[in-house]
């Protein structure tokens, strides 16, 4: 089951979205496999550290992260992924690499890789290993606020 707070909010915020459970999975290349979801429809969230501070990235299951292209959109003097350490419980309600990627309910700024924006849909980790949420990209952006960065 997605996660109490986002469920929450995406009914707070009148947001259509589907739950799709699938077999236990742990790379979005994988989740987008077993889900049956395109790998440029699946968002894989990292959690990224610019500077001093913690934000998430936000790319297609099939693309990784250009950090140094990220550091210099958000103009950090650095910019690395977190160690799972800088951010255990962050996301009190997620496994382990099972974060949405609504950083906004989490006090994160999020930059979304422009790929996923030009699908109408948008599928992510619901907060297990387990369940995807897919929505209207249109309304994840409307809620999440991202930044969009060629990374």
């Amino acid at each position: 089951m997605p996660t109490t707070r986002l469920k929450e909010f995406l009914k707070d915020n009148r947001v259509a979205y589907q739950v799709i459970p699938h077999p236990l999975a742990f790379t979005a290349k994988s989740v987008a496999g077993v889900a049956h979801i395109p790998r440029r429809e699946m968002a894989k969230t990292v959690v990224v550290k610019l500077d001093d501070h913690l934000a998430l990235a936000v790319v297609p299951a099939n693309r990784e992260v250009n950090l140094e292209a990220l550091r210099q959109a958000a103009g950090a003097g650095s910019a690395e992924l977190a160690q799972e350490r800088e951010f255990r419980g962050d996301f009190p309600e997620c496994e382990d690499g099972a974060m949405p990627p609504f950083g906004n309910l989490y006090g994160l700024e999020v930059y979304v890789e422009p790929h996923l924006a030009q699908d109408a849909l948008i599928a992510f980790n619901a907060g297990t290993h387990t369940e995807l949420i897919r929505m209207a990209y249109r309304d994840f952006e409307r809620l999440a606020h991202p930044k969009l960065v060629e990374m």
